[in-house]
């Protein structure tokens, strides 16, 4: 049975809590999706990073990534400036508005947290974290590949 299956489980954690997470951000009025949210944490918590880095990050393939940067850029959320170091590339930036948009979803974010975590401890949480971590080690030793690990 799927149910049985613990990544069947965790997929179902995980798209359920994207679900709610989306919900929750629309009902406050902010426009903006969980992907577009997750690309602009990353620009902003890390300077300089090429389109593959990003989609390393976020998880997602670079067509997918390239279309949410063009997204945000021609709504005024994310900047592009010529990279000091490398004339072929532009850096990017988030912008006032894009910063505005982060810092209304914010409480959100830990909100929707507090939500998905009721009822766990701390040393649960953190358990968990552990074993999820040791699963994507496992995974990442086998494909050859441990960029982005998210922590």
């Amino acid at each position: 049975m799927l149910n049985d299956i613990l990544f069947y489980s965790l997929d179902k954690a995980i798209r359920q809590y994207r679900k709610m997470a989306q919900a929750s951000i629309d009902r406050a009025g902010v426009d903006i999706t969980i992907d577009q949210w997750l690309v602009l944490r990353v620009i902003l918590e890390n300077d300089d990073l090429t389109q593959t880095d990003i989609s390393e990050r976020v998880f997602k393939d670079q067509a997918s990534v390239a279309r949410i940067i063009g997204l945000l850029v021609l709504r005024g959320l994310l900047a592009t400036e010529p990279s000091p170091t490398d004339g072929r590339r532009a850096r990017l930036r988030v912008t006032e508005a894009g910063q505005r948009t982060l810092d209304a979803v914010q409480p959100i974010v830990l909100s929707n947290r507090q939500q998905a975590l009721a009822g766990l401890s701390e040393a649960e949480t953190t358990q968990l974290r552990l074993l999820l971590d040791r699963i994507y080690a496992n995974c990442a030793a086998k494909s050859g590949s441990q960029d982005g690990a998210p922590s």
